[in-house]
């Protein structure tokens, strides 16, 4: 069982399980397909991927440019502010982005559909980071953003030290980019 919430930007949703807990432990089911159809959630997917970062790494702004990724993320580890930023062109909420806390401690995913930047910075000491995507990964076929792009304007959580690595440094502005998804 799983609770929808629809966001300020149409396609994206923060979506918390029912969580079973009792002094074993938790039991919780990540993805259901059914209930997340009937949810408008259609997406099929076909990749798992698991990062491990620590405090301040910021990995974003992200995306794939012909073979597009929608994502459903969740933090299993340590705590996430995890963000999407719109680039379907066209869209009435181009360049907005939503951004949402993800924890081991809050359980909740993020659904994010095709056609939008992905990134996330690490709150906690350490965090693992899951998330399943509706595409394989084309290394070839990488985009991205600053993540500071004024124009965008995301409030990040304030840490000391972002730490980027030196592709993630290099990302246009979305004003600079040529992005067409």
């Amino acid at each position: 069982m799983f609770e929808f919430e629809k966001t300020e930007i149409e396609g994206v949703e923060i979506i918390t399980p029912k969580v079973y807990e009792d002094s074993r432990g938790f039991f919780l089911e990540t993805y259901k397909e059914d209930e997340f159809i009937k949810a408008g959630i259609k997406s099929k997917f076909v990749q798992d991927n698991h990062s491990k970062s620590h405090k301040g790494v910021l990995r974003g702004l992200h995306f794939q440019i012909k073979y597009q990724q929608a994502k459903l993320v969740r933090v299993i580890q340590g705590e996430v502010f995890d963000v999407a930023v719109d680039l379907r062109k066209g869209s009435k909420t181009y360049g907005k982005y939503v951004g949402v806390y993800l924890s081991s401690t809050n359980k909740k995913m993020f659904y994010i559909p095709r056609g939008f930047a992905h990134g996330f910075l690490v709150l906690s000491d350490t965090a693992e980071f899951v998330y399943k995507c509706d595409e394989i990964y084309h290394p070839n076929d990488e985009g991205g953003i600053i993540y500071n792009d004024p124009t965008i304007n995301i409030k990040w959580p304030d840490i000391n030290n972002i730490d980027l690595s030196d592709k993630d440094k290099k990302h246009p502005k979305l004003s600079e980019s040529k992005i067409v998804l």
